[in-house]
């Protein structure tokens, strides 16, 4: 990974160099504000965009994002971003605002924060519309990949021979197999309400409250630090076989060894909507370590939203406390 982004940032002219870098996490209040910034619609992200550099840069780009990714989860981003064209065309092609082209697949921006290899640490972000990556390096280790955020607009397009392109088809699908699968009595403690929320309820807040969140239809669907919904202990062999295969498809979007292990026993479980294929809905895993939201209401159920976050070790503020304790004693 610092091999990657070295020879990515030698490779920019001065101009490019100075929107693609920035300091580390020991830059300062304002620097480690930038580095918590993110977002997941099409504005700008920070850094400098793929539609602003050579093809070799982008290249050199892309060997970095690739770094960080499985080739499943390489593979999905890259189909994300593709998706920008048939949107473009769903949307007639629109013009005006402050960008030539709204609908623009150049608009994937890379920031690299602090130096790579240098024994500080060090990180980077990749992010544009319906992506947005976050990996931070201490003492010679990847120590954070969340908040990690993939969505689909749309989430079904057609393809020839009657086919359909789902990105995140599979991550949809476990989901709402699982909470199907349940008895009506288990069904009705997994199933918070009856119609969905119209986005994820985190957003693109930089941390996640520590207490709680804010209540939604009475509570039902409040983001707190107490998971809703139905603990994974009660699932019977095949649910629970479900339910590893769903938080799969999250972690399993980066390369393997580089998050533990997630404990599916100490999950909940919750969903808001209709649980019929292609209606509004929402789903929702939590547990001590794993946050795990997904909704798919906009465009009558065809946009999807996905996001993988950890509470207490998103940007690796767990990593850098224990960095600092160990090598900033008095």
């Amino acid at each position: 990974m610092a091999t990657a982004a070295t020879a990515w940032l030698a490779s920019l002219d001065p101009a490019q160099h100075g929107l693609a870098q920035r300091p580390g996490p020991a830059g300062g209040a304002e620097a480690e504000g930038e580095r918590l910034r993110w977002h997941y619609v099409p504005t700008d992200h920070g850094g400098l965009p793929l539609g602003a550099q050579r093809p070799v840069q982008q290249s050199l780009a892309m060997a970095l994002l690739a770094t960080g990714l499985s080739v499943a989860g390489y593979v999905t981003v890259c189909g994300v971003m593709g998706l920008e064209n048939v949107l473009d065309r769903a949307e007639g092609f629109p013009r005006g605002g402050d960008r030539e082209r709204y609908r623009d697949p150049g608009l994937y921006y890379l920031r690299v924060f602090g130096e790579p290899g240098s024994g500080t640490p060090w990180g980077w972000r990749f992010g544009g519309h319906h992506v947005s990556l976050n990996n931070l390096v201490v003492d010679g280790r990847v120590r954070a990949v969340t908040p990690c955020f993939i969505g689909a607009n749309p989430a079904a397009a057609p393809l020839l021979g009657a086919g359909t392109l789902r990105l995140l088809g599979a991550t949809e699908d476990l989901a709402r197999d699982l909470v199907r699968s349940l008895s009506p009595t288990l069904r009705a403690r997994a199933v918070l309400l009856d119609r969905a929320p119209s986005d994820i309820l985190s957003g693109n807040r930089p941390r996640l409250p520590a207490a709680g969140g804010p209540r939604r239809d009475d509570g039902r669907l409040s983001l707190t630090a107490q998971p809703l919904g139905l603990p994974s202990g009660e699932l019977g062999e095949e649910q629970h076989r479900l339910l590893e295969a769903l938080v799969s498809a999250y972690v399993d979007r980066v390369p393997d060894g580089v998050v533990p292990p997630v404990d599916v026993d100490g999950l909940h479980v919750a969903w808001a909507g209709s649980t019929d294929p292609g209606q509004p809905h929402y789903y929702r895993l939590q547990g001590p370590r794993l946050l795990v939201e997904w909704d798919n209401t906009q465009q009558g159920g065809n946009h999807a939203h996905s996001v993988w976050r950890d509470r207490e070790a998103d940007f690796g503020l767990d990593a850098l406390a224990a960095h600092r304790a160990e090598h900033h004693r008095s």
